[in-house]
């Protein structure tokens, strides 16, 4: 006879929320918990930079709401998948639907935008890209700062990847934005 596994205790978007601060950034991936260090100063600069072109164009088009600092976003229940991108947009239909939610937004954003870190693994970058689309996103944006380029995924196969003077729009999700590739990364 095989002896049992001793069966993993899994965590819910509730108990995640409750944790102490240790200075690590926390998500959860089906009931487990993963973790990353803080990012480095090129990630904020980089994510504060989207986070600006973002904010001004929805704020002046009145389109929803722009989230930033890894608000969670629970994609997924039984087991729970939390996930906290970058940047995040919600329309105004979404910002209403979710107003009232605690401690965490239910289901996905409409646009996520992961800034890729130096820690970051390529495999596990783009599993949050799958999670987000598949929860609902519409668009993902998984943006790297070393190679100055943005990777656009509407579906986890096959992202469009823009560099240089290359037009990022946003699509039918933010009708209208329109930067170039280098405008994100002018310092």
């Amino acid at each position: 006879m095989t002896p049992s596994r001793p069966k993993e205790n899994l965590i819910i978007a509730e108990q995640l929320y409750e944790l102490p601060d240790d200075g690590l950034k926390y998500e959860l991936l089906r009931g487990r918990l993963v973790s990353d260090p803080l990012p480095d100063r090129i990630h904020g600069r980089t994510v504060a930079r989207i986070s600006y072109l973002i904010s001004n164009f929805v704020d002046s088009s009145r389109l929803g709401v722009v989230y930033t600092g890894g608000t969670g976003f629970v994609l997924a229940r039984q087991p729970d998948t939390v996930r906290g991108p970058d940047v995040a947009f919600l329309s105004n239909e979404r910002e209403r639907e979710t107003e009232n939610a605690r401690p965490y937004l239910p289901g996905a954003p409409d646009l996520a935008v992961e800034v890729v870190s130096p820690s970051d693994r390529t495999r596990e970058v783009l599993g949050k890209a799958s999670d987000y689309l598949a929860a609902g996103s519409r668009i993902v944006w998984v943006v790297n700062p070393v190679r100055e380029e943005v990777s656009v995924f509407r579906s986890p196969f096959a992202p469009r990847v823009l560099a240089g003077t290359d037009l990022l729009d946003g699509e039918d999700v933010l009708p209208g934005l329109s930067v170039t590739i280098a405008e994100i990364f002018e310092s």
